[in-house]
């Protein structure tokens, strides 16, 4: 795992852009989403999530993710679960002061947000603190929904 979660910062980019265009698939099957029902798609949607994001990034499915900001490191799999930047415990190399066996999230995050086309400014913006009541749900359902959203209520 440790080892797809470090490939996974080092191709950030093209990890991006195919995110990207699921992210737009999910978006445009909206209509189909609200059809079916947000609700029961939850759980077959949150296990396949879980599948795909814990193999390729360790997710912790805290429900709000932010690999597209923090270069497609999850910063909860930080011992300290800092979602902002690092503790000041990193080590001179690089590496986790509370697992010395593993290299700072936040040193593979800035890594990974220099490769990406948006990274750069991405991982400098301020994330909210974890909603506990998420953990468990589909970021990717939750994403789709709110830009449908979004995009619904800007429509004339």
């Amino acid at each position: 795992m440790y080892r797809l979660r470090l490939w996974s910062t080092r191709h950030a980019r093209g990890l991006e852009s195919l995110y990207q265009g699921f992210e737009r698939a999910l978006v445009a099957l909206d209509p189909l989403w609200r059809r079916i029902g947000y609700e029961r798609l939850e759980r077959p949607v949150a296990a396949v999530e879980r599948r795909v994001k814990g193999l390729l990034f360790d997710c912790r499915m805290c429900g709000q993710c932010a690999l597209s900001d923090t270069g497609m490191a999850c910063p909860m799999n930080c011992p300290k679960t800092l979602r902002n930047g690092p503790c000041g415990g990193v080590r001179a190399d690089g590496t986790c002061e509370v697992v010395p066996a593993m290299r700072c999230v936040w040193v593979e995050a800035w890594e990974g947000s220099r490769r990406m086309r948006r990274g750069k400014a991405a991982i400098r913006q301020l994330l909210p603190a974890i909603d506990r009541r998420l953990e468990g749900r589909s970021a990717w359902l939750g994403t789709a929904r709110a830009k449908a959203g979004a995009a619904r209520r800007a429509a004339p």
